[in-house]
């Protein structure tokens, strides 16, 4: 147990006890607790291995490179349909935990191998997420917002692709476009 991490059990909150036992089959498993994100995080030679993390809804824990895991017991859980390698288990008592201590053992035995094995998620390129059409006309009618948007990192590119393209009224893509065009000149990601 690592002490710098024990505030985050120690504060009365909803899901006290079930975060409890969580961080007990971690240590378990013999990861090394360290805190990242605000969260306690488990890791193994320095690779993240899976974090434990609550909600109002849930707790859960957070496999790194749980779209690589084997999922057997289909517990795993794809956060959103942009969240590409991590993958929770959620809980919501902790008799669930307890039934599931061994697959969840199981299931970070078998983290530690994809990552002492190398093994990486492969992610989707840039090119591959949708553009807004409504961004797709400004780049086209813009050659310098083409340019200055080229040049961003991929992920910040990413970052812009999926705001724009979240919304689901015209009017509200083409209000985020224009708002981000100066930051995006700038060569500013979406949260610079």
């Amino acid at each position: 147990m690592n002490p710098k991490v024990d505030f985050y059990f120690d504060k009365e909150q909803k899901w006290q006890h079930e975060i409890a036992k969580l961080r007990t089959i971690a240590l378990g498993c013999g990861l090394t607790e360290e805190l990242k994100w605000g969260c306690p995080c488990y890791t193994h030679q320095n690779s993240n291995i899976v974090l434990i993390h609550v909600f109002k809804e849930y707790c859960a824990f957070l496999f790194f490179k749980g779209a690589l895991l084997n999922d057997a017991n289909g517990i795993l859980i794809q956060q959103t349909e942009n969240v590409q390698a991590a993958r929770q288990a959620r809980f919501t008592a902790l008799s669930q935990i307890a039934d599931a201590e061994s697959t969840l053992k199981a299931y970070i035995f078998e983290a530690i191998a994809v990552e002492e094995a190398g093994l990486k998620v492969e992610l989707k390129k840039t090119k591959e997420f949708t553009v807004a059409e409504e961004f797709q006309i400004k780049l086209d009618e813009l050659p310098v917002l083409k340019t200055a948007f080229e040049a961003l990192t991929p992920g910040r590119q990413r970052a812009y692709l999926l705001y724009f393209s979240q919304a689901k009224q015209a009017k509200t893509r083409e209000a985020r476009i224009e708002k981000c065009i100066p930051q995006i000149l700038s060569g500013k990601g979406l949260d610079d």
